[in-house]
């Protein structure tokens, strides 16, 4: 049983601080901020990632030793450097004033642990292995990367759109639900993969119009 309540985060504008200035730390702030979090970085060196991000002003970049005070009005932290003391540290802070934080390779001072994620546009497919084997949720991430290609982005975007129209001129629910499905289970995607967007797209539009009325 898991220990984990699986959750997407929305760190829009949030304040997050990554302790440490190393590779696996400009990997964390990366992440943060494609999610579009306001990152602040602490560390005495950083390496050269994160110095070009904070020169183009993408990051926050403070030179010194952590100290708990750069937790204030923080959402989420992240420790990601090679001293156990120091990690520790901010964990502790962290949890003291009750924000959420990820120590990197050690569950056990994690509030939360960051999933392997394959990405394709709106779609998000994370795997965790509850901290237990990061390079196997990698693995099972690598898998997945190649049964889920990039039409699967546009597809769902396609849906998001079509989405809006559904709700606001179908009333009835079921027929909804039915029309999401028919959409959902058409030969598009199909479609997408073998690089005819054209054929798709007519093919969507053409289930998209088709009358309700047939829809059971």
């Amino acid at each position: 049983m898991s220990e984990y309540y699986p959750i997407s985060l929305n760190l829009s504008g949030r304040r997050c601080l990554v302790v440490g200035g190393g590779a696996v730390a400009a990997r964390k702030v990366a992440a943060l901020l494609e999610a579009g979090a306001a990152v602040t970085v602490v560390a005495p060196d950083a390496a050269r990632e994160v110095l070009d991000l904070s020169a183009r002003g993408r990051v926050t970049y403070v030179r010194r030793a952590f100290a708990p005070a750069d937790l204030g009005g923080c959402f989420v932290a992240v420790a990601a450097t090679d001293d156990p003391a120091v990690n520790r540290a901010v964990s502790q802070a962290a949890r003291e004033r009750r924000v959420l934080v990820n120590v990197v390779d050690d569950a056990a001072l994690s509030d939360y642990i960051v999933p392997a994620v394959t990405r394709r546009g709106s779609l998000c497919i994370a795997v965790t292995t509850d901290g237990k084997s990061p390079l196997l949720a990698r693995r099972v991430r690598e898998r997945l990367e190649a049964d889920f290609g990039p039409e699967y982005g546009q597809f769902l975007d396609w849906l998001g759109e079509a989405r809006e129209t559904i709700k606001r001129e179908e009333p009835n629910e079921s027929r909804r639900r039915a029309i999401f499905a028919r959409l959902v289970d058409s030969g598009v995607l199909a479609l997408l993969r073998e690089g005819r967007a054209a054929e798709a797209r007519d093919e969507f539009e053409r289930l998209l119009r088709e009358p309700t009325e047939q829809v059971t």
